[in-house]
């Protein structure tokens, strides 16, 4: 997802939130709120797991100590050639 789609997602939720808070939401924008809190929740977690199969951590002398699962990850996307 691009950061403009993520971006209009963001403030259709907000939009729907704050319709909500001033009144009642339609049984049709109820659904579709619930469909963009899932949307959300999904690239979000996505993203999220990217970012820690795609982290190396050194400790404080210079050694790697990344989990072997995230190596392994890392080795599946072709990240590393070890």
């Amino acid at each position: 997802m691009t950061e403009d789609n993520e971006q209009k997602l963001i403030n259709r939720i907000n939009e729907l939130y704050h319709k909500k808070k001033s009144s009642d939401l339609t049984a049709a924008e109820e659904d579709e709120r619930k469909k963009l809190h899932q949307e959300f929740i999904k690239n979000f977690r996505a993203g999220f797991k990217q970012d820690v199969e795609n982290l190396v951590i050194i400790d404080k002398n210079g050694k790697e100590i990344t989990s072997e699962k995230a190596k392994k990850a890392q080795r599946q996307k072709g990240l590393r050639k070890d």
